[in-house]
């Protein structure tokens, strides 16, 4: 068999023919082949790293990964795609940048290749959320998802029952119920989300505008960041930081935030999923006991939708056909029902598979997983629009919205001037 045969019949293709261990071994199909991976630095990121000699194993190809930040990552890998240097072959995608990475052709179109290899990779046992939203964007597939995020409602079950409170099922009540938790003296606050100028308070108020009615774009898909509905939403952000949130907490990113919570300092916190395994773990957590997840509330009288968020995985479309192949190989073999399970049960708290998500041991070990699956099935990864101006408008955002939590903004004017700049990226 070539070593073309071998790279478009897959590494789970070998096994199932039964040329695996001794046989794999003395011909390994990618053998020589290095491939550059960058990688946000979420959980998975470690996980990905630890996992990579196993592919190499198997197909002879090794894997580099580097783990950067959000800013890191995609401020190195567009100057890599803009200036054709090659560094890179594999980059993980946020869902956000699907509209950049299809309008400037970064990653190569996967479209074909997926229906080349349905039926080994089972994509029937994969949401169609997460393939239509985590790298589908005009008709092309940029990058292939790798690790789902479920927006999801983390919450104190002790505090709330001593404060003889329910979950909140709405975004009403979840205002309501974060104040009532509040209790600066005890030093116990209701609510915590970031507040930190840039990406993260973009992010974060969107995810709560999006539950309060609001959009960032109108039917036509043009620019309504200063609507009555977005001016609405803020003002009730701001409300929830005064009366709710822990002292410095405009100055919280996903770290901080979850950090608080791990520690016990907030009674509820609106996250991305993949946080979770955090706070069953008792080496970083005081909550273990306490802590239960649900699914995020909604305004009253809005359809039932949740928040979907994660990473897609790209195959730079500078590097030679042969290297795109072997990096596509690594996707599918990442993205494989048995590499998945595995990949959770180390703690990346990234889905993409209905069996991953009803895997009984992994249940067993996090209980939440039905919360996810929920949300997959109702799932929304437009709240943040994924179109090609959108991280400008995230920068524009996240000025605004930190410069309203931080005092002597106010939500309106913020958000005029927000429209008026965002109107000019169209």
């Amino acid at each position: 068999m070539s070593t073309a045969s071998l790279l478009k019949l897959g590494v789970a293709g070998l096994v199932s023919m039964g040329v695996a261990g001794s046989a794999l071994a003395a011909d390994k199909p990618l053998a020589g082949i290095t491939l550059n991976l960058a990688s946000q630095n979420d959980q998975f990121a470690p996980v990905i790293a630890k996992l990579a000699p196993k592919f190499e194993e198997a197909t002879g190809a090794t894997v580099k990964v580097d783990i950067l930040d959000y800013g890191s990552l995609l401020t190195k890998t567009q100057a890599d795609f803009v200036g054709h240097t090659k560094s890179y072959d594999l980059v993980t995608m946020d869902i956000v940048w699907a509209g950049q990475y299809a309008d400037n052709k970064y990653t190569v179109d996967l479209t074909d290749w997926i229906k080349r290899d349905a039926a080994e990779m089972k994509l029937d046992d994969i949401y169609p959320s997460t393939i239509k939203y985590i790298g589908q964007y005009d008709g092309k597939q940029v990058a292939f998802p790798f690790a789902g995020y479920a927006a999801v409602l983390a919450y104190r079950k002790d505090l709330l029952e001593a404060a003889g409170l329910k979950v909140p099922e709405t975004a009403e009540e979840f205002v309501e119920t974060a104040i009532k938790l509040t209790n600066p003296d005890k030093k116990q606050y209701g609510f915590v989300a970031n507040g930190q100028k840039g990406p993260a308070v973009a992010q974060d108020w969107l995810q709560y505008n999006s539950q309060l009615g609001g959009s960032v774009l109108d039917a036509s898909g043009k620019p309504a960041i200063n609507s009555e509905a977005n001016i609405n939403s803020l003002k009730i952000y701001k409300e929830l930081f005064d009366k709710a949130a822990p002292p410095g907490a405009v100055d919280y990113d996903w770290g901080g935030r979850e950090e608080s919570f791990r520690q016990g300092i907030a009674a509820m916190m609106e996250t991305w999923s993949v946080g979770a395994p955090g706070y069953y773990d008792p080496s970083m957590s005081k909550i273990v006991d306490h802590v239960a997840i649900t699914t995020t509330p909604g305004a009253k009288g809005m359809p039932v939708k949740y928040g979907l968020g994660g990473w897609g995985m790209g195959i730079n479309a500078d590097i030679d056909p042969a290297q795109q192949e072997a990096a596509w190989q690594f996707i599918k073999w990442l993205t494989s029902p048995e590499i998945q399970k595995e990949f959770n049960m180390e703690g990346a708290g990234s889905y993409i598979r209905k069996s991953t998500l009803a895997d009984p041991d992994l249940n067993k070990k996090f209980p939440y997983l039905p919360v996810i699956a929920k949300s997959f099935e109702n799932a929304d990864g437009d709240y943040r629009p994924r179109i090609p101006q959108y991280p400008e408008i995230q920068d524009l955002l996240g000025t605004a919205v930190n410069a309203v939590l931080v005092g002597g903004v106010e939500p309106k004017a913020a958000l005029d001037e927000v429209q008026e700049k965002a109107a000019k990226l169209f």
